[in-house]
């Protein structure tokens, strides 16, 4: 069995060398094509002197030379780092600056937006470009295109050695304190990980996945090496319109899909073909709770497919899954833990709680994260001694304590109550309202803001800002709006500005978050 990324793809090319691996628009790669490719840019990246251990990041939609990169930069004994399509350059420079980037993959159009920013990233050496032809720009950084990047293949060096618990990836997750948090996986949590979704969802040779989600998301990303580790085909779709999915489930044949409850809300008012019901064999959520409406609308449309409900964290990929069988009788629970996985629920003490008492969920595992990018204080906040860890044993476990408030029944099925942070969790993002606030306090245009999440039917939770103003008639939403879309992605623009006279404070004379979320229980 494969014990390192890029074995996820060698494994089976052994044998299936013909089989379709990626399909993107009307390029499809087989997968010994892929392995070739693999094999070329990975020499590529070690001819561009990049060292064990070094950050690659990987800034472009799902596509062919995505999911290359991905495994290149692994069998070149790299870390790669994927960056979320829709982030804006300021975030871009964050990311690229906090893990020390030293080779970034992009597009010419995404190089552009980050012109002005390149200056300010000192580690960052090399720009491979997909296309062919760079653009002559005055930057420290050296530009490759493509082809002029293969041409570079190092002959002489050999790939390092690597193992298991070596880095992989830095996935970026927003953290509640403002500035997102590099969550560092090793090659074992993402094969792992790979391997406890196949197991439950029995995905096989003969299936044909639809990823629809970013790889900067580890669900998403699972969709590609749950692919890979089963010989399956593996449909990349950046769609525009949820009804480019319905098209796309049709007319690729798909077996399998996965969505956060964001899209599964549009999906559900639309009409679907009947062939779909033929072939769709599994359908996913995870990324916030389905509402139950949506789930049957779905449901009913997609009658022979069998629904997964999941839950899961950046820090430990997925904690729980909830089987199709169990959709009626436990419409809210989340489920149990999947394969290979133990989930405890603890008081503040550590000691396990009574069935039906809430508490803390704890993941322990191997699917447990290797901690937070340059960030111990975070990171001994997160990744605590286990509950249960054995005295007797020399070394400590290490489990995720999730932040999330949940119970636990009798039969060990888990059922989620809340978070105890201030995160927002909207169209599948984990959101910080800090992050929103300091772009809404750098247009100048208020003097208090605070960011929270309000229930949304179709999101989760919807982005709403209270303002107070310092100058009342000077102050202009619709400039407001622009500046947060200048500098926020898509998710993270608030749905609704309140305006008040003050802000509720607390005893601290901070902001009262507690208070404005009984004051708004809706925006609409």
């Amino acid at each position: 069995m494969p014990s390192l990324l890029h074995h996820l793809l060698f494994k089976p090319v052994q044998q299936i060398t013909d089989r379709p691996a990626i399909i993107h628009k009307k390029m499809t790669w087989s997968y010994s094509q892929l392995a070739k490719r693999v094999q070329q840019q990975a020499a590529a990246l070690l001819g561009n002197q990049l060292k064990p251990q070094q950050r690659v990041a990987v800034f472009l939609p799902k596509q062919l030379e995505t999911v290359s990169s991905i495994l290149a930069i692994s069998l070149a004994g790299g870390v790669f780092v994927p960056i979320n399509p829709v982030l804006k350059a300021t975030q871009v420079t964050y990311i690229l600056n906090d893990c020390n980037v030293s080779i970034l993959i992009t597009s010419n159009n995404r190089l552009q937006s980050l012109l002005p920013v390149l200056a300010n990233c000192p580690d960052l050496h090399t720009i491979v470009l997909v296309e062919n032809e760079p653009p002559t720009v005055n930057i420290p950084q050296t530009i490759l295109g493509w082809t002029d990047f293969l041409q570079q293949a190092s002959k002489q060096q050999p790939t390092p050695n690597i193992i298991d618990t070596d880095m992989a990836a830095i996935l970026y997750t927003s953290g509640s304190t403002g500035k997102p948090k590099g969550v560092v996986l090793s090659h074992r949590n993402l094969v792992t990980g790979a391997k406890s979704v196949s197991e439950y969802l029995h995905i096989t040779e003969a299936d044909r996945l639809l990823a629809v989600l970013p790889f900067s998301f580890d669900y998403g990303l699972n969709q590609l090496l749950t692919t890979l580790l089963n010989g399956a085909c593996c449909v990349l779709l950046e769609y525009l319109l949820p009804r480019d999915v319905l098209i796309a489930l049709e007319l690729q044949k798909i077996t399998g899909l996965a969505c956060v409850p964001s899209l599964w809300a549009q999906l559900a008012k639309l009409e679907w073909s009947a062939s779909i019901n033929e072939h769709l064999r599994y359908l996913t959520n995870s990324g916030g709770k389905m509402p139950q409406s949506v789930l049957a609308a779905i449901r009913q449309r997609v009658p022979n497919g069998r629904f997964f409900l999941m839950y899961g964290l950046t820090e430990a990929f997925r904690s729980t899954y909830l089987p199709p069988e169990q959709l009626d009788t436990r419409p809210d629970s989340i489920g149990k833990a999947i394969p290979n996985t133990d989930i405890l629920v603890v008081r503040e003490d550590g000691s396990l709680c009574a069935a039906h008492e809430a508490g803390e969920l704890v993941h322990r595992g191997s699917l447990v994260a290797m901690g937070y990018w340059n960030d111990p204080i975070k990171t001994a906040e997160r990744f605590k001694p286990a509950p249960n860890h054995n005295p007797a044993l020399p070394l400590t476990e290490i489990a995720v304590w999730s932040g999330d408030t949940v119970t636990m029944d009798e039969d060990g099925y888990l059922y989620f109550v809340g978070r105890k942070d201030d995160m927002i969790k909207t169209s599948g993002y984990r959101v910080s309202p800090t992050e929103i606030e300091e772009v809404i306090y750098s247009s100048g245009l208020v003097k208090e803001a605070a960011a929270i999440g309000v229930a949304h039917d179709s999101l989760g939770q919807a982005v709403l800002v209270v303002i107070s103003l310092q100058q009342p008639d000077d102050y202009d939403e619709t400039l407001l709006i622009k500046h947060c879309k200048t500098y926020l992605p898509n998710f993270m623009i608030p749905a609704k500005i309140v305006v008040l006279n003050s802000l509720p404070k607390n005893p601290n004379g901070k902001i009262d978050r507690n208070a404005l979320a009984q004051q708004f229980t809706t925006i609409f």
